[in-house]
């Protein structure tokens, strides 16, 4: 390959990413009363949440260091393109560009061209732009063109999401500037998106998750523009069937190219908790 994609692992790769031999991924880790668990292929799910539901502490998360991404940058590739957690939520993107930065410096420019992608988003919107890369290269596109297309592409891209509950987002300080919720005792379930930066915002609420799910739907559906070129990602944490469910919605409503459900991996799963869902598009 003269190219190749790293993903930090709050990106969910589906099985045929995983497969192509194109991308390679930059894991996080997460922290539960003391415990480092590695957002990799080890990482199991059911234990995490049940760890998660059993401590009384809010579990934190750690980006890759500089280092690591310098060692995800080594190799015969001659073209390495990085997606990271939005710079907003988290230092995973300082710490890609920092190594690209300290890459060129050891080895000099050395016939090999490194990006670091900002996704502004998280989870399957990192997933859907390194889809993008991979679509550009194989369509020959040159370095400069492919990292043209693809910032375009973040631009139009949208997050959207509904939880269980905000606890984790909510201690880890990644809900600033949004009010606080009364959600527990009315069960209030608020729909949540990403701002064109970067952060989250409050996009509406219902009561009870099958309305929040409805109202999320109705907001994408009359917020997409130009869908049937593009691809619907949706991740969910522990809630196969109403990823189902909304992703039959969605295709109900809006014409789109392909879609496609993940599980949510480590990072993802932490943030998203238990009935958590994700959608971009």
């Amino acid at each position: 390959m003269d190219y190749k994609i790293i993903v930090d692992s709050c990106g969910e790769l589906t099985h045929r990413m995983k497969a192509s031999g194109v991308y390679e991924t930059a894991s996080l880790s997460m922290e539960v009363d003391g415990d480092i668990i590695a957002d990799d292929a080890s990482f199991d799910q059911a234990d995490f949440l049940r760890r998660v539901a059993a401590s009384p502490e809010c579990p934190k998360s750690s980006c890759p260091s500089p280092e690591k991404y310098m060692e995800l940058y080594e190799g015969s590739e001659k073209r390495v393109y990085a997606v990271t957690l939005s710079s907003e939520l988290s230092g995973s993107y300082n710490s890609a560009q920092l190594g690209r930065k300290l890459w060129i410096e050891e080895h000099g420019e050395d016939g090999k061209q490194i990006y670091v992608f900002n996704s502004r988003s998280a989870s399957v919107g990192e997933t859907l732009i390194g889809l993008k890369i991979q679509e550009c290269e194989e369509q020959g596109l040159g370095f400069e063109e492919t990292v043209s297309t693809v910032e375009k592409y973040i631009e139009s891209q949208h997050t959207y999401f509904v939880l269980e509950n905000l606890d984790t987002l909510r201690k880890n300080g990644r809900l600033t500037g949004i009010k606080s919720f009364v959600a527990s005792a009315l069960n209030i379930k608020p729909v949540m998106g990403s701002t064109p930066e970067g952060t989250i915002c409050q996009l509406g609420q219902a009561r009870g998750m099958k309305r929040a799910l409805v109202k999320m739907t109705d907001q994408i559906a009359r917020e997409g523009r130009d869908t049937h070129d593009k691809l619907l990602a949706i991740a969910h944490c522990n809630c196969l069937e109403r990823a189902r469910e909304v992703e039959r919605m969605l295709l109900e409503k809006i014409q789109v190219k392909g879609s496609f459900i993940v599980d949510t991996a480590g990072i993802s799963t932490m943030y998203a908790n238990d009935g958590g869902l994700i959608v971009v598009l």
